[in-house]
């Protein structure tokens, strides 16, 4: 029930950014500063914001931000966490030790925090919020993969590719990291749902999308001096963020259950 629920969020989502912006008749850049602040209407479903913009055509592109971010984080983190936990569990050593110590050094300081400083660093812009997200969100992937690879390289038909001569490479790449994709799905569809939060918590923080590119949590962020006089403008984004979030969750902890049963 839950995989189903999660999925139709997350299908329903995909559907309207993609599809949203071209079907409302509202353009989200368009200003009506005489009816500003307006409640929900017929004309405009979510209200207006403080500059008389369409809200709900305002949401549909950050949709587009939100996922844009999520799968790009999530695909890069997974590819760099993959190959370094694959090499660091197969080859073990010195190797896995310094490794394992870099990872030790990055899990020691809040994900966010360091997010906050490269990009305070690097300057306010959504390749830097990707770049800063990739740098921490690895970390997650790499030691789930070595865990993984340290039981398989044991395994019997390993070692048997291993005594007819195999390479280690050939060995990692045709028999190792398949058998870690069915866990690296299930953590990237549960990263999908931290990689929104972070995104919108940067933009909210004036570090991500600037305006005025509509992003969820810089919509956050202006209605945050309109809690009493107009709640419309931190409800509809906020509950946004909190319904994409938890369909992510329920595909996640569907497919984890799944998963578990299929290995009992």
């Amino acid at each position: 029930m839950t995989k189903r629920v999660g999925l139709a969020i997350i299908g329903i989502t995909v559907i309207a950014a993609v599809f949203g912006p071209w079907i409302l008749p509202a353009d989200p850049s368009v200003q009506q500063l005489p009816a500003r602040l307006a409640g929900p209407s017929w004309a405009h479903p979510f209200g207006l914001d403080e500059l008389g913009r369409d809200i709900l055509a305002r949401l549909l592109v950050g949709a587009r931000i939100s996922l844009l971010v999520g799968i790009a984080v999530v695909s890069i983190s997974a590819t760099v966490g993959i190959a370094v936990g694959s090499i660091a569990g197969y080859r073990g050593g010195w190797l896995d030790d310094g490794i394992g110590r870099v990872m030790d050094v990055l899990l020691a300081f809040p994900g966010i925090l360091l997010a906050i400083a490269l990009v305070a660093a690097l300057g306010p812009s959504l390749e830097h919020v990707v770049l800063a997200l990739v740098s921490i969100g690895w970390v997650s992937y790499a030691r789930l993969v070595r865990g993984q690879v340290l039981k398989i390289r044991e395994l019997d038909y390993v070692q048997s590719a291993r005594a007819l001569g195999a390479k280690g490479s050939r060995i990692v790449i045709k028999h190792v990291i398949p058998a870690t994709l069915s866990s690296v799905v299930v953590q990237a569809t549960l990263g999908m749902g931290g990689a929104i939060i972070a995104e919108a918590s940067l933009s909210f923080l004036g570090l991500g999308v600037q305006p005025p590119t509509p992003s969820w949590g810089t919509m956050l962020d202006a209605g945050r001096s309109h809690l009493f006089d107009a709640p419309h403008l931190t409800l509809f984004p906020g509950a946004a963020i909190a319904i994409l979030v938890l369909g992510f969750n329920f595909a996640g902890d569907a497919l984890r259950d799944s998963l578990d049963q299929r290995a009992t």
